[in-house]
């Protein structure tokens, strides 16, 4: 029968719009390929890694020469001597005459000392802690001499400096019961501060905060950095030197060398913080040489600027000979027929871990607590090579530590800003390797296209549903 004249042909439709149904009608073979290929691109990451490099030119770093002498070694050697001496005291009366020690070391450089009282809150952390605004009130609820912390803090005012911007040494220590790593790290902390005390290129104020870290490392500096940024107009804010001294005990008032030491009996303050360094010396050996373990991730996976890193990583490579790495979970570089392929392994293991803690959103130390008052800040875990029992070793390895972290200082202290030049935002494979933004949008695209193929074929078919039911 021929066709009639009303009758029009069908229009096929376009080539755009037939492979979008393709696709979406194959969608669980789309969604498969696009999850393998991200995977895969997840694990080719560390092929895509770049070298990583310094952003700001006035950091310069190892530009000078080390100033720290055996002058400062000898005095750290005599502080860590006086306070291995009370391990052997009552806990009691051993924290007291520590902390006084320290006081009067600290007092001895002609550093403004001052106590910090907090209060120990078991499970404060939250994910959410950084959009919301700190208590001030809570540091001064319930005060009980039993169930508190207190920390230690020297300050030195910068002869080339108006106040302004402060740098910030942390060092975590158990007074009254510390053991040989917390005592070295005591050490290279007061080598540096030595040093610090009597240099007229001083720009920045700096602060060093003796942690008392009985209950943890991370409490002490999150209560401190919470009373630096609110004040508290109370007196219960700040420790002086008497409180929490039993009147009835003549003995200990006598041989307490903190009544005898003049300290301020309000918080000290300084600038605004450009930067702080946490600087611990772990309790492990390293059988090969020292090594330099980097904490760097923050609540909600925050990093701090990356130019702050490669300085670290450039003074502990180029200038102290350290080995270098960023906290992993393990090495596969024991077979040497495997080394190649080691070493990829171990990348993509390092990446993995990596993200794990950013999404895990909890800090990997007490760096955490600066990053929420956009602070940068890095936790510095030095393992020695050997036992210090050795003497040259010992002093080697004090001289080491105390010049790495005076280099990081001098790159600090030639800041005339904070950190900006470098990245925020980035992935490390490796101390002196790493990814940027763009890699990692390969990864997200291919994940996020899965999801929105599976979200248009759940919308096609009930389209065709819904075409297919009779109308009533």
């Amino acid at each position: 029968m021929p066709k009639t004249e009303t009758e029009t042909p069908k229009m096929k439709p376009r080539p755009i719009v037939r492979l979008g149904i393709f696709l979406i009608s194959h969608s669980l073979l789309v969604c498969v390929v696009c999850c393998t290929a991200g995977v895969l691109a997840l694990l080719l990451l560390p092929l895509l890694a770049k070298n990583t490099y310094i952003s700001e030119n006035a950091l310069m770093p190892g530009s000078a020469s080390s100033m720290i002498s055996n002058r400062d070694i000898s005095e750290a050697n005599r502080l860590a001597s006086d306070l291995s001496g009370l391990n052997f005291e009552p806990q009691d009366a051993a924290d007291l005459e520590s902390r006084g020690i320290l006081t009067k070391y600290m007092s001895d450089l002609g550093a403004e000392v001052s106590y910090h009282k907090f209060h120990h809150k078991p499970n404060q952390f939250h994910p959410l802690h950084f959009f919301s605004s700190p208590d001030s009130t809570s540091s001064v609820d319930n005060f009980s001499c039993s169930a508190q912390g207190v920390n230690t803090v020297g300050i030195i005012r910068a002869p080339r400096g108006d106040g302004k911007e402060a740098i910030v040494l942390v060092t975590p220590y158990k007074f009254g019961k510390s053991g040989t790593a917390e005592t070295l790290s005591l050490s290279i902390a007061y080598t540096v501060f030595s040093l610090l005390s009597r240099v007229t290129w001083l720009a920045k104020d700096i602060i060093w905060l003796v942690a008392d870290s009985q209950y943890g490392e991370y409490a002490p500096v999150e209560a401190w950095l919470r009373d630096y940024h609110t004040p508290v107009f109370t007196g219960l804010g700040v420790l002086n030197a008497d409180t929490c001294i039993k009147i009835d005990d003549p003995y200990a008032l006598e041989q307490k060398p903190i009544a005898q030491t003049k300290i301020s009996d309000g918080f000290r303050r300084a600038g605004t913080m450009a930067a702080a360094l946490i600087f611990k010396v772990a309790d492990r050996n390293e059988l090969l040489e020292d090594t330099l373990n980097i904490y760097a991730e923050a609540s909600n996976g925050q990093m701090p600027n990356l130019d702050l890193i490669n300085i670290v990583n450039y003074l502990a490579v180029h200038r102290q000979g350290l080995r270098v790495k960023v906290e992993k979970v393990l090495a596969l570089l024991d077979s040497r027929w495997l080394e190649i392929l080691g070493e990829i392994f171990e990348a993509v293991l390092h990446l993995q871990v990596h993200c794990i803690t950013r999404l895990w959103a909890f800090p990997t130390g007490p760096h955490g607590a600066f990053r929420d008052f956009q602070v940068d800040a890095i936790t510095l875990e030095i393992s020695p090579k050997v036992s210090s029992h050795n003497k040259a070793r010992h002093n080697e390895f004090l001289l080491r530590g105390g010049r790495l972290v005076e280099g990081v200082v001098r790159s600090i202290n030639n800041l005339l800003e904070k950190f900006h030049q470098s990245f925020f935002l980035y992935m490390l494979t490796s101390p002196n390797h790493g990814n940027g933004s763009t890699p990692q949008k390969k990864f997200f695209s291919f994940m996020y296209g899965a999801q929105l193929f599976h979200c248009f074929h759940i919308s096609f078919v009930k389209y065709q549903t819904a075409a297919q039911r009779p109308a009533l």
